[in-house]
């Protein structure tokens, strides 16, 4: 069976993409979850990772890092991972390119943190430009291709990469157009989604760099994650 290497639930917006996808196509793995420790986890996670990151893909004598490298894998032998439009793909393709390559701004300022609620210090331009773009994308492929999903009527790789965006949407309260927003709201409530948001909100590891960011990004609000 593959074996699917993760970090903290709490944090980690890049294992929760190969590992929410893999679950809502019932893809079989097992997870193994690493948490993050202080300071750096670079030869603690080169055990299973040539990068010393997460995610990573073990299948046999195949290590597969880098998330979208890890659902192009996947796709080789589960066809349902990209939508079967040729469209449909190509628009689903793009996006999650998109934002795995992008928005940097809400990646730094708006980091994944699913058991806080945070009332951000500012909306700069530089935020504002990554939250209109995920709004027109969003909007975007819910008109072209009739949802309830981005690119159709079934969950795929794109819907994956923007998972880690539902939960920021909540944590920091980002405002989106009402189709966007409740787009947000079905990912959010996909039974894989509340898997993984319980058992971040359980968590008791606390990774002081993620907090100092969260800190940084606004007045913490709400803490509804487990304590030790």
């Amino acid at each position: 069976m593959q074996t699917l290497h993760i970090a903290n639930k709490n944090y980690s917006s890049w294992s929760l993409r190969p590992w929410v996808l893999m679950k809502v196509l019932g893809i079989a793995f097992e997870e193994v979850l690493h948490p993050f420790s202080p300071g750096s986890n670079y030869e603690t996670f080169r055990a299973f990772s040539p990068t010393g990151k997460v995610p990573c893909l073990v299948d046999g004598d195949i290590a597969v890092w880098e998330s979208l490298a890890i659902v192009e894998y996947l796709a080789e032998s589960h066809p349902a991972v990209w939508p079967a439009d040729k469209a449909a793909r190509a628009f689903a393709r793009a996006v999650s390119a998109e934002m795995h390559g992008g928005f940097s701004t809400l990646r730094n300022i708006c980091t994944m943190n699913c058991g806080l609620r945070v009332a951000l210090n500012e909306i700069t331009p530089a935020l504002k430009s990554d939250i209109d773009r995920i709004d027109a994308i969003w909007s975007e492929g819910l008109s072209r291709f009739g949802g309830p999903f981005l690119a159709g009527d079934s969950f795929t790789a794109a819907d994956a990469f923007f998972a880690p965006v539902a939960f920021r949407v909540k944590t920091y309260g980002l405002e989106l157009s009402a189709a966007a927003a409740a787009y947000g709201e079905r990912l959010r409530a996909l039974p894989a989604m509340i898997e993984w948001y319980e058992a971040g909100v359980a968590e008791t590891w606390r990774e002081p760099g993620h907090e100092a960011e969260a800190q940084a990004a606004g007045t913490i609000t709400a803490d509804l994650r487990a304590t030790a």
